[in-house]
């Protein structure tokens, strides 16, 4: 079997920025542990597989050790090879997914995602997350992810946490967060148990970070940096039980998995 194989990298403007992602258009769907087999021979941080149904497209998401409800730079790299390769029309898809409906739309020279609204709660700190991260106590709140706010983008940049200490705090994933310099909000993701140690852009994370941020600053159009080594922007805006999240994406790489 060949299978078409596009890798994306998404919230990028040039090549090797943003956040690579494979895309896999499949006409079928194959078996799940098949599914994780090739995820995990990708080892990227998300493999995206996409099926035409009767009723539009699915979508379904895996990293190198699980599949997830939820993927933001996946799903923007969808978009672009629905559109760029797979022939789509007119200016919107829209993914059927374990999260809902979820659409790309092309929108003044963006991909813009429209995703569910996810705002964080206060709860109570798991044991040796701060540790892991290397900082002080604090408070920690949570959606899916668990998210720690900091004062400056500074500290958000230079923080070095313990990733194998990390693997073993009994949480998803990690979300720290602070103001921008130059932009509303900067923030990093970490996710050792989904087999991400960092990872480079989350549109997913933004879910969390879109309503705490609008509530904080008082304002529904905000403009992010994802911190990480690559780097990436995105331009959000809180829409009450939605949020819209926007990017651009580049091809980098094309060919055709043997199975």
């Amino acid at each position: 079997m060949r299978v078409p194989f596009f890798q994306i990298d998404a919230f990028a403007s040039a090549p090797f920025t943003g956040n690579p992602a494979a895309v896999m258009p499949l006409e079928a769907w194959l078996p799940d542990e098949t599914l994780q087999a090739i995820a995990a021979e990708n080892n990227l941080a998300e493999t995206a597989f996409l099926v035409k149904e009767p009723g539009g497209w699915r979508i379904r998401w895996f990293t190198p050790e699980i599949e997830i409800d939820l993927c933001g730079h996946a799903t923007l790299a969808s978009g672009f090879v629905a559109f760029e390769e797979l022939g789509v029309p007119g200016t919107s898809v829209t993914f059927q997914s374990r999260s809902g409906p979820l659409t790309v739309s092309r929108k003044d020279g963006l991909l813009e995602l429209d995703f569910p609204s996810r705002p964080p709660r206060p709860c109570p700190v798991p044991a040796g997350l701060f540790e892991a991260l290397g900082l002080p106590p604090g408070e920690v709140q949570k959606a899916r992810d668990h998210m720690v706010v900091l004062g400056s983008e500074a500290e958000v940049r230079t923080l070095k946490p313990d990733l194998n200490a990390f693997a073993k705090v009994e949480v998803f994933s990690a979300i720290v967060t602070a103001p921008g310099d130059s932009v509303d909000f900067v923030s990093r993701f970490f996710s050792p148990f989904a087999g991400v140690p960092e990872d480079p852009v989350t549109g997913s994370a933004h879910c969390t970070l879109v309503p705490y941020w609008a509530g904080r600053l008082g304002k529904d159009r905000l403009h992010a940096l994802q911190v990480s080594k690559r780097g990436g922007e995105l331009h959000c805006e809180n829409r009450g039980e939605r949020v819209g999240i926007a990017g651009r994406a580049v091809k980098v790489l094309e060919g055709t998995f043997l199975l």
